[in-house]
């Protein structure tokens, strides 16, 4: 019987792969039900190494890795333990599977008869249907869950590991337990940092299998990478471009804020500035695709992407084990993809919500289509999600495990600016505090069933600009009904003025300008 220390017990469902004792083989666990080991906030490195290096079969859905070459050591999940043992030799038709119970007692069956939880659809309800499209073989997707536990493995010495933080006031206001995954707290001020190293990294290691590159210089030997963007893309991947010694070329459309572009050349990137819009810029980044031998990184659609975004999925559920419900903010559908996909296979109970603002509606016109379309992009304080077309691997993924997707308003989104600054003392760029605009009174998702709710909001991106804030700030109050503009006629006698600001001051008003 295995020992187990339930005080080390948290709620989650995990797979870990550790090596036999008696044999070279690998052992495959499955921790099955709500209850399974935690070790501290994720991944143990050196279990992966040690794994990876010691089997012939890489480790599926990794959120747990414990290397030990005695099962009895693992602690055992307070509901069941299974493994079953494959040999080398790749005959999967031998595979056996034990089950370890709660009175000590082992069973064994056929491994065909096992649950396999990376295939196994999240569960449904009746008005999935509205918004959800589930399939059945899960391996069809761009990404499956066993692509982003690789993903936080291999990024997590590169990134900030940002804290879900509860907030006692925005919970007040909105009237459910609000926990903010502070996203902007990354080195380049958002998400998008989590692919882009992510996806260097499956060059590199895709460069190294084909065996290219010698000795301690085999990363010179890449061509290089290349995108197009005028924001935290462009930041996230220059900077790992910089730590991993990668070249990193990123073209960006001349309407791109000066402040970014300077933030790209200090981390090494060549800059070259072509279009009137990213579309434009787009398209002769991939002219250079062809006649320089680059490789082109989409920042919301390869599905390195998508499985290094996923990473934050994890991590929410690491730090809110409890949680209902997940607000993601949606521009080309990458980060949704990714984190709906890890949160759908570690808790299928909660619901996760897309929120894109009214005037970048790509999302919503790709589901009432069938497949992405182009949509008409009007200008938005959510800049950063103001995709005119999504990905089509991230709307893929995303249709299969997304709940339901809602539209904000900018009053709305400056609303969330201005409650984040206030209250959290958090500065935000509009398209990261979508998900919690949709959350706020009046809100597409101020709805009674999420009243008293744990609900995870990702702030996803800080990089706003500082003249921007300003304005941002001005529509907030003015939304607030604490900012009035209005004219008024004064008598240009003696004291006219003087008149007016006494009725101000009665009223409890001051003057910002005049």
């Amino acid at each position: 019987m295995l020992s187990a220390n339930r005080a080390a017990i948290r709620r989650k469902v995990v797979t870990c792969a550790i090596p036999s004792r008696t044999t070279r083989s690998t052992r495959r666990c499955f921790f099955v039900g709500k209850n399974a080991i935690n070790n501290g906030r994720g991944i143990d490195t050196r279990a992966a190494r040690t794994i990876t290096q010691s089997t012939s079969i890489l480790p599926t859905a990794c959120q747990l890795l414990v290397a030990t070459k005695n099962p009895a050591q693992i602690p055992r999940a307070a509901t069941s333990c299974r493994y079953f043992t494959s040999s080398r030799s790749g005959n999967d038709d031998d595979e056996t599977e034990t089950t370890h119970t709660d009175d000590g007692t082992d069973s064994e069956s056929s491994s065909d008869d096992a649950p396999d939880q990376e295939t196994a659809p999240p569960a449904t309800n009746a008005s999935d249907s509205l918004h959800r499209s589930p399939i059945s073989n899960l391996d069809t997707l761009p990404i499956t869950f066993s692509d982003i536990s690789r993903a936080n493995v291999s990024i997590r010495s590169g990134i900030v590991r940002t804290p879900c933080i509860p907030s006692p006031f925005l919970s007040e206001i909105v009237g459910a337990n609000i926990y903010l995954k502070t996203e902007q707290r990354q080195f380049t001020g958002s998400f998008k940092e989590r692919g882009a190293r992510y996806a260097i990294q499956r060059l590199l290691q895709k460069q190294q299998e084909d065996g290219g590159g010698s000795g301690s210089g085999r990363t010179k030997d890449l061509p290089g990478v290349i995108a197009a963007s005028a924001g935290n893309h462009a930041l996230a991947l220059a900077y790992h471009g910089q730590q991993l010694n990668i070249p990193v070329t990123v073209v960006m459309p001349t309407v791109a804020p000066l402040a970014k572009v300077d933030k790209c050349k200090k981390f090494g990137a060549r800059i070259l500035i072509e279009g009137s819009h990213i579309g434009e810029s787009k398209a002769y980044a991939e002219t250079l695709v062809q006649s320089e031998g680059l490789v082109y990184v989409n920042g919301y659609d390869d599905p390195p992407i998508l499985a290094g975004a996923g990473t934050i999925g994890i991590e929410i559920i690491d730090d809110v084990p409890d949680v209902d419900a997940v607000v993601v903010p949606v521009g080309g559908a990458g980060l949704i993809a990714g984190v709906s996909c890890a949160i759908k296979t570690l808790k299928p109970n909660t619901d996760v919500y897309g929120v894109e603002p009214e005037f970048a509606a790509s999302y919503t016109a790709a589901l009432e289509a069938g497949k992405p379309v182009p949509f008409d992009v009007k200008p938005t304080l959510g800049d950063g999600l103001a995709v005119p077309i999504v990905g089509p691997h991230a709307f893929e993924v995303a249709r299969h495990y997304v709940d339901e997707c809602v539209t904000c308003t900018e009053k709305d989104i400056s609303l969330a600016i201005l409650r984040l600054i206030e209250n959290e003392k958090l500065v935000v760029e509009g398209g990261g505090a979508s998900g919690l605009a949709a959350l706020l009174p009046g809100g597409s998702l101020d709805r009674p069933e999420l009243k008293g709710k744990n609900i995870v909001v990702p702030l996803c991106g800080g990089n706003i600009d500082t003249t921007t804030l300003g304005r941002v700030l001005d529509r907030g109050l003015a939304a607030d009904h604490r900012l009035v503009n209005f004219e008024a006629v004064v008598s240009d006698r003696p004291g006219g003025i003087a008149r007016l600001t006494d009725v101000l001051y009665e009223e409890g008003a001051s003057i910002k300008d005049i």
